[in-house]
């Protein structure tokens, strides 16, 4: 495909996101439909998809409209590339500009439109973020780095590092976790590399890393992992030498692949529904990932950015109360309750666990940290709560 017809797929595939289709779901139709379309091709043009949806607002007034072609005339000119040499209408390339198309767009207003964040959160986010809210909004903007967990079960640092080298795939170590490679070359060879198919690594953002790492783990406690999802932080759990990893997700199909992917990493995992949940309680330690608007996580997948409400957000805010209040019990007298978001949003972070704290005199908090994105993570945000009359 020529550039030019990638960016008329980019158009195509962007219309129907905008029309309210989920993302994923209109690139990977619009690859079977394609069969012509490369690798090469296929990368280029998801590449086009989610910097623009990364950068909707902005591109948009740079572009002059909302609609596909207006977002990929923007991002153009942000990348101060000639519109004209890829909007030619030779072959399969984007029909030339109109006159009313050269004469549109203008520089984002400051603020929520130049930081690519909706009108109604700007409050929230500066309120949350205080002097970093642009910077962290800039960051939000650009597309998020490649990291992968070293599993200590298998390789250390050096040895993982040796080993994605020989593949064609380099690295440096990250210092937001002592586990966590940045990839800087060959990241698009990792999910066929012997190294990650042999479980040496396993691709799970920094910050998340270290929401794990920071856990008060000891050899013989037993850990339960209440929304697993997919299972990133589940592994690194059970990579822990002698603590027993117990996984659970209100949607147990979100766990389908963690069975194969503890296998392959060397480590053991028993998958537990609400009911076995109960029968295992008490547990040393309750790991709650909440589900949350993943504001920290926007880089990855921003489509997300532009499908937030504020009924959305109260609602999401509403479950991780519940959560909390659901979990609580779960935990051993001595236990640790953790709390975790990949969100940078104070409601859903500090400010969740002020008002669980407030409901629940008995309960404080020994420690919380949060990550932010222009660090080089993803936002992160962890807390860990104990009972007042314990001592630990």
């Amino acid at each position: 495909m020529t550039p030019g017809a990638r960016i008329a797929a980019a158009i195509e595939i962007l219309d129907e996101i905008c029309g309210g289709a989920a993302a994923e779901k209109v690139l990977t139709g619009w690859a079977r439909r394609s069969r012509f379309a490369g690798s090469k091709d296929r990368a280029a043009i998801r590449d086009h998809v989610f910097d623009a949806l990364r950068c909707r607002r902005s591109f948009a007034a740079f572009g002059g409209g909302a609609d596909g072609r207006a977002l990929m005339i923007g991002a153009l000119r942000v990348s101060e590339v000639p519109v004209e040499t890829l909007f030619t209408g030779e072959g399969h390339a984007p029909a030339p500009l109109a006159a009313e198309e050269l004469a549109a767009g203008r520089a984002p207003e400051p603020g929520a439109e130049a930081g690519d964040i909706p009108d109604w959160l700007w409050p929230h986010f500066c309120e949350s973020l205080g002097d970093a809210a642009q910077q962290e909004a800039e960051a939000l903007r650009h597309r998020a780095p490649v990291h992968l967990r070293v599993n200590s079960r298998k390789a250390d640092l050096i040895a993982a590092q040796k080993a994605l080298h020989e593949e064609g795939i380099e690295t440096r170590e990250h210092a937001a976790c002592a586990t966590a490679l940045e990839v800087v070359e060959g990241a698009r060879r990792i999910n066929a590399s012997q190294a990650y198919r042999e479980g040496l690594v396993e691709l799970q953002d920094a910050a998340s890393q270290a929401v794990v790492a920071a856990l008060p783990l000891e050899p013989g406690m037993r850990v339960l992992d209440y929304c697993a999802g997919g299972g990133g932080k589940t592994l690194a759990l059970a990579a822990h030498p002698g603590v027993q990893v117990f996984a659970h997700d209100a949607y147990p199909a979100r766990m389908k692949d963690l069975p194969a992917r503890a296998e392959r990493a060397g480590v053991s995992v028993s998958l537990l529904d609400t009911k076995d949940v109960q029968r295992q309680a008490p547990f040393d330690l309750v790991l709650t990932d909440v589900p949350c608007s993943g504001s920290g996580s926007w880089r990855r997948a921003p489509a997300g950015k532009w499908l937030l409400t504020p009924e959305r957000l109260d609602a999401l805010t509403g479950a991780q109360a519940a959560i909390l209040r659901e979990t609580a019990p779960l935990v051993a007298r001595d236990g640790v309750l953790a709390y975790a978001t990949c969100s940078v949003l104070d409601c859903e972070n500090a400010g969740r666990v002020r008002a669980f704290l407030a409901a629940e005199e008995d309960w404080n908090m020994r420690f919380d940290q949060a990550w932010h994105v222009s660090a080089g993570t993803d936002g992160f945000y962890t807390a860990h709560l104990t009972r007042k009359d314990v001592t630990r």
